[in-house]
């Protein structure tokens, strides 16, 4: 094949290439030979079909099927012998389909990977946070278990509900007077006084006899999951049907059995174990975040713009989900389109330009994502998916390009506790709160 070089600028790589006819005939051919051996046409033995009828029948497809081959090897070629990285798939336009006499031309145009020097990685000083879990925590976890397996006995009383009573209410939802969906349910216990699941619904039955009707109007929060009714007004109307006396269940062993447990211990045990275990995830996630902020310092190469708009592309779908739904913070709300996406630009390119570095310290220090790695974050995806398990599973199956997805933040952990052991780590113990307060990326 012939190669001419067209393009070379910054990442950006293009070339032409060219395979003489006669090389694509002479393969053309070939196979048209090995054709005639194996097809089997009525009115002719077994391998004595005549190329000529080979030839009329499938001259287009084995064309197709030559060409096909042709550019994927000459584009794996080419990249062997340019010694390039591309960022992304190369991008083919073929220019002639290599006709009777005629060659075949295809460009190639890609990003490459960046060369860059990976800084020095040894005596970096990080902060790792920690957090103990208190009895007291423990205690009102336990307390909110039992508050949510409370009985609720019915009171013969008439009489208005106060706080600390419950109601027993069926209520419709509207919006501008029409019901909306999930608005409308029956034979609710309602504590007065005590969290409703929208501010003022609980609150505003206060006083609301049994069969007596209250409308009530309140407010949806500007964070409401339901993104079509949040900082919506909406009214409810209200039947009072019963007045009933929550009764928390005593905390012990027989409390916890009915939990499925042998005692209150394991009980206890359980809910530190849990706990626990989100506090290290907050840990690992805050000396991941420092580590990066201080690798993003150490750093500064041109990242592949196909790479940059990638990733963009992610994380705006998010941000306009987000702003459609009236969940973005006061100060990013405030901001004009073209600012919100310079800025989440140029955090595009410091994931990418982290991601590029921390892969090649991964490929410097042969760090490797064993299959079983793989396999395991597959069957963790597929237990994302409760009652959709073997449809995820025949996913996976069909599509192995979508278990090697799984393969980038594999690799990525696996490298940050490299640097972490290399790094210089002091422990602070810091309170809940303080641990759980992510602070922004520098």
């Amino acid at each position: 094949m012939q190669v001419k070089p067209t393009l070379n600028e910054g990442l950006k790589r293009a070339f032409t290439v060219v395979v003489p006819s006669a090389d694509l005939q002479a393969r053309k051919d070939a196979r048209l030979k090995e054709l005639a051996k194996e097809i089997r046409l009525p009115g002719f033995r077994p391998g004595k079909v005549p190329t000529t009828v080979v030839k009329q029948r499938y001259s287009e497809s084995v064309q197709a099927e030559i060409v096909e081959k042709l550019v994927q090897d000459s584009v794996t070629n080419l990249l062997e012998e340019q010694k390039l990285r591309p960022a992304t798939q190369p991008k083919v336009d073929i220019a002639k389909n290599g006709g009777e006499n005629e060659d075949l031309e295809f460009s190639v145009e890609m990003e490459i990977l960046p060369e860059f020097e990976v800084p020095e990685l040894t005596g970096l000083s990080l902060t790792r946070l920690t957090s103990k879990v208190s009895d007291e925590q423990i205690e009102k976890s336990v307390n909110e278990i039992a508050r949510r397996n409370r009985k609720f006995e019915t009171l013969d009383e008439k009489r208005p509900a106060v706080k600390g009573d419950v109601l027993c209410v069926d209520f419709l939802g509207k919006v501008d007077g029409v019901p909306f969906d999930g608005g409308k349910a029956d034979d609710v216990n309602v504590e007065i006084g005590g969290e409703g699941f929208i501010p003022g619904f609980a609150e505003q039955m206060e006083g609301l006899a049994p069969g007596e009707e209250r409308t009530i109007t309140v407010t949806f929060p500007e964070n409401y999951q339901a993104a079509e009714l949040a900082g919506k007004e909406a009214t409810f109307d209200i039947k009072a049907k019963e007045l009933k006396k929550a009764i928390d269940p005593e905390i012990n062993d027989e409390f916890a059995k009915t939990l499925g447990l042998e005692s209150v211990e394991q009980l206890r045990k359980i809910l530190t174990e849990q706990v626990e275990g989100e506090y290290s995830q907050l840990s690992r996630m805050r000396i991941k975040r420092e580590l990066l902020d201080i690798l993003a310092d150490k750093v500064d190469f041109e990242v592949p713009s196909s790479l940059v708009d990638a990733e963009f592309a992610q994380i705006w779908a998010r941000i306009e989900e987000e702003r459609k739904a009236g969940r973005l913070d006061e100060e990013e709300a405030s901001k004009d389109e073209e600012t919100l996406r310079s800025d989440y630009r140029k955090i595009a390119e410091r994931r990418v330009r982290l991601g590029l570095l921390l892969a090649e310290i991964g490929r410097k220090q042969d760090i490797q994502v064993s299959r079983e790695e793989l396999l395991g974050a597959m069957q963790q995806e597929i237990r994302r998916f409760p009652g959709q398990e073997q449809m995820v599973y025949e996913f996976f199956s069909r599509n192995p390009q979508a278990v090697e997805n799984l393969r980038g933040p594999i690799l990525e952990n696996k490298v940050i506790d490299y640097l972490i052991e290399l790094a210089n780590v002091t422990e602070k113990e810091v309170s809940p709160e303080e641990l759980a307060d992510m602070p922004e990326a520098e």
